[in-house]
C-alpha cells in the first residue's frame, strides 16, 4: 500500500464527505425544528447555487454573490415554511414527506425552466492550488471544504445545546403544544429553523457546485448519501451526521481502490452495507438518541 496514494483517498474521501455533511446538517436542523424530513433540501440548494452563480455573471463579486444567495436562501426556507409546510406539518407525516418530495420536483423543474439543463461552471471560493503531504496531492479547495463543514458542525452544536434558540427549536420539534404553553413563538421558531437550514443548503450549493458544475439535478446523489449519513450518524446529532458523512465519502473511495470486485462501480453499495449493519446494532444511529416514549 502507498502511503501517499492512502492519505490523498482519506483526504479526498473527507472533501465529498463534507458536501454530504452540510446536506445532512440541514436535514438534521429542519427534523430538529419540525420533526420533519425534507426531501426538497437538494433542490433548494440548487436553487441557491444558481442565485449566486446569475449574480456573479451580472458582475457582483463571488463572496458577495454567495452571501446574498444565502440571505435570500433564508427568507425563501421561512417563507416555504410559512405558507406551505405548516399546512401540513400537524398533520399525517406520510403526507408532509410527499409534500417535500413534490417541492423538490417543483424547484428542479423551475431550475431547468430559468437555467436550461446545460452545464455551468461555478467558480470556486478557494484556490485551485494542491500542496504535497507526505507524497499525496492535496487540493487547496478540498482542505477549504472540510475546514467550512467543521466551522458549520461546531455552530450548529453550540446553537443547540448552548442558545435559548437552539432549545427553543428543540422544544417546538417534541411539543409544540407544551412549547406554546411556555411562551416561546411556535410559528416564528418554525420558519427560523427552515430558513438556517436553507441557509446550510446555501453552503452545501456553492461548496459542490465548481466540483460537478451546476446543473439542476446536481444535488440528486448527494442528497442520497445526505439522507444515508442521517441514518448511519442519528438525526439527533450534527456531530453525527458529520462523522458519518466523512465515514461514506473515504470508505467508499479506499473500497473502490483497495477491494478489486468493489471497484468504482459498486463503490455506492459501501455507505447502505454499512447503514443495514449499523441499523442492525443501533437503530438509532451511531450517535443518535434512542426516543423514549413515556406511559
Amino acid at each position: 500500500m502507498n502511503p501517499g496514494t492512502f492519505i490523498q483517498l482519506v483526504i479526498d474521501g473527507l472533501s465529498t464527505g463534507s458536501i454530504y455533511a452540510a446536506l445532512a446538517l440541514a436535514i438534521v436542523l429542519v427534523n430538529q425544528a419540525t420533526g420533519l424530513i425534507n426531501f426538497a433540501q437538494g433542490g433548494m440548494a440548487v436553487l441557491s447555487a444558481y442565485i449566486a452563480w446569475s449574480l456573479n455573471g451580472f458582475g457582483v463579486p463571488l463572496i458577495l454573490a454567495i452571501l446574498a444567495a444565502v440571505v435570500v436562501s433564508f427568507f425563501l426556507g421561512a417563507l416555504i415554511e410559512r405558507y406551505l409546510i405548516r399546512r401540513f406539518e400537524r398533520g399525517d407525516p406520510d403526507t408532509a414527506v410527499v409534500v417535500t418530495i413534490g417541492l423538490l420536483t417543483l424547484i428542479t423543474g423551475l431550475c431547468a425552466w430559468i437555467w436550461t439543463y446545460n452545464n455551468r461552471l461555478f467558480p470556486s471560493l478557494f484556490p485551485l492550488e494542491t500542496i504535497k503531504v507526505a507524497g499525496a496531492v492535496i487540493s487547496v479547495r478540498s482542505l477549504g471544504t472540510i475546514i467550512v463543514i467543521v466551522v458549520i458542525m461546531g455552530l450548529m452544536q453550540a446553537l443547540f445545546l448552548g442558545t435559548k434558540l437552539g432549545l427553543a427549536l428543540r422544544a417546538v420539534a417534541i411539543n409544540p403544544a407544551s412549547a406554546a404553553f411556555s411562551g416561546i413563538n411556535v410559528g416564528r421558531n418554525l420558519m427560523v429553523g427552515w430558513g438556517l437550514a436553507a441557509v446550510l443548503g446555501a453552503v452545501a450549493g456553492v461548496l459542490v457546485a465548481p466540483q460537478l458544475t451546476l446543473t439542476p439535478g446536481m444535488m440528486d446523489s448527494a442528497l442520497v448519501y445526505a439522507l444515508a449519513a442521517c441514518i448511519l450518524g442519528g438525526l439527533s446529532s450534527p456531530i453525527g451526521v458529520v462523522v458519518a458523512a466523512w465515514l461514506i465519502g473515504v470508505l467508499e473511495n479506499l473500497a473502490a481502490v483497495y477491494i478489486p470486485f468493489i471497484g468504482h462501480d459498486l463503490k455506492i453499495a459501501v455507505p447502505f452495507i454499512l447503514i443495514f449493519v449499523v441499523l442492525l446494532v443501533r437503530p438509532q444511529g451511531l450517535f443518535g438518541r434512542k426516543a423514549v416514549v413515556r406511559v
